[in-house]
């Protein structure tokens, strides 16, 4: 028996069955080791030691790594066969040195889909593990422990807020630079002054364009209405030019650009757009047959092979639409920033088209895969052709124009037209010195507006212009952004909030570089360098250690506390000045400033109202109470003492009557309070033995059966 390991348990049923039963195939589930927290710093790195790393295995894997080794013990042979990136690189690495494999001979499988002929051919032709992509792994992991456990203990200690990373704080950067921008924005005002106009029956929109040969330009409502005076209720056409153009579709889906899209088409968020296409690319049953739908969904290149082409794409293509539909591989200038280590993102079949996936599917992944099916498919088409007549309507000194396009070949819009915008209605035969009737004119005041804030897609589109992150890691960062509520999402635009601006004021004061989107950039390209073998992994850390280092030893002595934020009052208990706090997860607070000697905290609740009633059981004032169900009730102010409650409408709540324990029902002395004794109690969802002191003792332990049975 041989064994594959892979990264993800959804993929062994899928590869099991293309090797057939020769073949065990079994998961590592990610990651199964990481630095540890000890050594100095807790890096889990002897920098001195030409930054060795010591490894442990997750507690979480213990048990996968245990089972792992017992098959790998058995196997005639066994097959790596992670993820074909920079990580899954890194985790068959680690799972050599686990499993005592020779990472020299260990056999490798790299597949960019999961087809029959993709496995099959891994299989026959396998490679071993790249130890330049390792190092760069490793160095990635690395640098991004040493920023954050260093810096993140400053902030902590300081600032009082959580964390820092290399990415995801140039990625918050962005973020508050955006929005400082937006804050200090002043608008001014314009104008646009359309006509509508009749033709043949039919009505069209014509935009003003110039005044007596100047370009117009409108400022306010005063001017707007000379010029608007001016129009003549018939106006002449001036001139017509027709041209045409080819219109090519874009480029096959990067990870980058599929998360824009369907945030912009579905307003799926990178992360759900990441986890849906990681379900189409690990395989799904599509009639009978499980199979990976998609290629591997984490890349940069826009790069689709020929074999498709030639052998799927374009005999589907003539098929269907006919000859003259069939367009070219695309060839991309390649950016320093990509790898182009896989293809662009497409369908793994030409046949599965979305129509027959969609009845397999859930409806996310139908949309999801349509899209990616319809993209690919375009690219590789012919480009469609308009033609496009644009008018000019005089009148006193006015002049408007009037476009409209016709569209004289579909090319890739016949598969990608869904998701095109709509092109200008087409025009009538239209001649010079035609009269042109005014039916309707539409001013509008606007206002200049600034960039817009980024949203969850145009961040994802920034970070990969900038050349900060890769794509295994654009969703990641921007959901840890809003995990640790360094930024708000409302409707998917991103706003810093008060957290995440003060972690970048203190990183650009005393951290320029990691706030840097040049320098992350750079860190980027030097860890691709590693991959490539231009660059070794001990240069690199020296490179990026000691002047960091040395930066950060300066910070010590310089970086300023927070100054607490006081709120006037004092502490009822010390007397301290009371000021406002954050918790751990990051909510606001009113505590003592004399902590940790004083732990007084501040009650947000409301004071209960009174009723203006006395309590017919103790004499105390009725007050108007809320459950924890938020329903008003009236209540005893001097609960817990006196329990009496009762509804709005006056019905006398009544208590439970107070269960009397005997002899009969003691099951042993408390071995807490020495008076009391543990009875039997029934919890919410089990029986257990609590104190009969209750509430004043709350021993309590889970019941062993022998001693509910009478035995000792």
């Amino acid at each position: 028996m041989k064994l594959v390991i892979v990264e993800s348990p959804k993929k062994c049923e899928t590869i099991r069955r293309y090797l057939g039963e020769d073949f065990q195939v079994m998961a590592s589930q990610g990651h199964i080791r990481d630095l540890s927290t000890r050594g100095k710093g807790g890096l889990g790195i002897d920098v001195e030691a030409e930054f060795k790393p010591d490894y442990v295995v997750s507690p979480s894997k213990k048990k996968i790594v245990s089972e792992l080794s017992r098959a790998a013990s058995k196997a005639e042979e066994v097959y790596l066969a992670t993820d074909p990136d920079r990580e899954g690189e890194a985790i068959s690495w680690h799972l050599a040195q686990i499993l005592k494999l020779p990472v020299e001979t260990t056999k490798r499988l790299r597949f960019h889909e999961i087809t029959k002929p993709a496995i099959l051919e891994a299989i026959q032709s396998p490679s071993i593990i790249d130890e330049n992509l390792v190092r760069a792994q490793e160095a990635r992991r690395m640098e991004d422990r040493i920023i954050g456990f260093k810096v993140s203990s400053l902030l902590q200690r300081y600032v009082g807020v959580q964390s820092a990373g290399r990415v995801q704080s140039s990625t918050l950067g962005m973020i508050v630079e955006r929005q400082a921008k937006v804050d200090a924005f002043v608008p001014e005002e314009y104008w646009t002054i359309d006509i509508q106009v009749k033709i043949e029956g039919k009505t069209y929109t014509a935009a003003l364009t110039k005044i007596d040969g100047k370009t117009f330009s409108c400022k306010s409502k005063e001017e707007a209405d000379a010029i608007m005076a001016r129009i003549p209720e018939t106006l002449t056409i001036g001139s017509v030019v027709k041209s045409q153009k080819n219109v090519s579709s874009n480029a096959p889906f990067t990870t980058s650009s599929m998360q824009q899209e369907a945030y912009n088409k579905f307003h799926f968020s990178p992360s759900r757009t990441q986890a849906i296409a990681q379900r189409l690319y690990e395989g799904q049953t599509i009639g009978g047959e499980h199979v990976g739908l998609i290629t591997y969904m984490r890349t940069d290149s826009i790069r689709i092979s020929p074999e498709f082409f030639y052998h799927h794409a374009k005999p589907y293509i003539e098929e269907r639409w006919g000859e003259d539909y069939v367009g070219s591989i695309r060839v991309g200038k390649k950016k320093d920033s990509v790898q182009d280590a896989h293809e662009a993102i497409r369908p793994t079949g030409t046949h599965r088209t979305p129509e027959i996936v969609a009845k397999y599917v859930s409806p996310e992944e139908a949309k999801l895969y349509r899209l990616i099916y319809c993209r690919a498919m375009a690219s590789l088409m012919a480009p469609k052709r308009t033609e496009t007549t644009t008018a000019i309507l005089e009148g006193n000194g006015l002049e408007f124009t009037l476009k409209g396009t016709r569209v004289l070949f579909p090319g890739f819009t016949a598969v990608y037209g869904e998701f095109e915008e709509a092109d200008e209605p087409s025009l009538p035969n239209l001649e010079e010195g035609m009269p042109v009737a005014r039916i309707k004119i539409d001013p509008e005041q606007r206002f200049t507006r600034p960039e817009p804030l980024y949203n969850e897609a145009s961040i994802v589109k920034a970070m990969e212009e900038k050349g900060i992150g890769r794509p295994s890691t654009y969703a990641t960062t921007v959901d840890t952004l809003l995990k640790r509520k360094y930024v708000s999402s409302a409707k998917g635009v991103l706003s810093p909030t008060e957290n995440g601006k003060l972690v970048t004021t203190v990183l650009k004061k005393y951290f320029p570089d990691v706030v840097s989107t040049s320098y992350t950039a750079k860190m980027e390209s030097t860890l691709d360098n590693v991959e490539t073998g231009e660059a070794t992994f001990l240069e690199t850390m020296n490179d990026f250690y000691v002047p960091f280092e040395e930066n950060f030893k300066k910070v010590q002595d310089k970086i300023y506390k927070t100054p607490p934020e006081y709120t006037g009052e004092n502490c009822p208990e010390c007397g301290s000045p009371l000021v406002y706090k954050k918790s751990k997860k990051g909510d606001k607070f009113v505590g003592c400033s004399n902590f940790p000697k004083c732990h007084y905290i501040k009650s947000e609740r409301e004071p209960d109202e009174p009723t203006g009633k006395l309590c017919p059981e103790c004499g105390k004032p009725l007050v108007y109470k809320k459950s924890k169900k938020g329903e008003r009730f009236i209540g005893c102010s001097g609960f817990p003492k006196c329990r009496f409650t009762k509804s709005l409408d006056g019905k006398v709540t009544e208590a439970k009557p107070k269960k009397i324990y005997t002899d009969a029902d003691y099951v042993k002395p408390c071995p807490k309070c020495k008076t009391g004794h543990l009875v039997i109690k029934q919890g919410k969802k089990a029986e257990f033995l609590g104190c009969t002191n209750f509430p004043r003792c709350r021993y309590h332990e889970w019941i062993d059966k022998k001693t509910k049975d009478g035995e000792e």
